[in-house]
């Protein structure tokens, strides 16, 4: 498969790149600078806020946004993508949109979530939530655990809708290689078209 990974070059965006390499997807990476860029990623300067960024993006079976939600144009860029011809789009979530459980608020409601993280964690559940409302099945939303970090590409892991999921000890974590699993496997088998989903140990 054609894939663009705009953010390619983020802690995330590295693991999906040598993800999909691995499995003989052809990638490239939009950016606007290659100075970052792995050798073997096909390289496409272009900002997807862009007037004319649906070039950069059209051409390819997916586009995933490996990207900051703070202070960024995602409306923009959401609409660069519905712009291009590419038919899916798929997005590096967070984790604090999530219900603590099952029926519960989402992690950024309940008492004492970290101030200093709302700042990035709203802008991503609105762009979630208006995602959701407009109807269209054309994107999907994964979000984390709640801590991810470097570690093992383990290839063993749970994959849940709204809930946060936790392991045995309580723990709610999953590595940026596992993330990377999860995501090309939606890449090349959809199974959350139109929704958000989570991946965690």
């Amino acid at each position: 498969m054609k894939i663009a990974i705009v953010g390619a070059t983020g802690n995330v965006g590295q693991r999906l790149c040598a993800e999909a390499l691995s499995r003989g997807h052809e990638v490239t990476a939009i950016a606007r600078k290659e100075s970052d860029v792995p050798g073997s990623v096909k390289f496409v300067k272009a900002d997807v806020l862009d007037d004319d960024a649906e070039k950069a993006l059209s051409g390819h079976d997916a586009v995933i946004y490996s990207l900051r939600f703070n202070g960024f144009d995602f409306d923009k860029a959401i609409a660069a993508f519905r712009a291009s011809d590419a038919p899916r789009l798929l997005i590096v979530g967070g984790a604090a949109s999530l219900n603590a459980e099952p029926g519960g608020p989402a992690l950024i409601d309940t008492p004492g979530f970290p101030e200093e993280v709302k700042t990035e964690a709203e802008p991503a559940r609105q762009v979630l939530n208006r995602l959701k409302t407009e109807g269209a099945s054309d994107w999907t939303f994964l979000s984390p655990s709640i801590m991810i970090g470097p570690g093992e590409r383990t290839g063993k892991f749970r994959l849940g809708k709204d809930e946060v999921l936790k392991d045995a000890e309580g723990n709610s974590r999953i590595s940026y290689e596992d993330f990377a699993v999860a995501m090309i496997d939606e890449v090349e088998t959809p199974r959350h078209q139109g929704e958000r989903f989570t991946v965690g140990y």
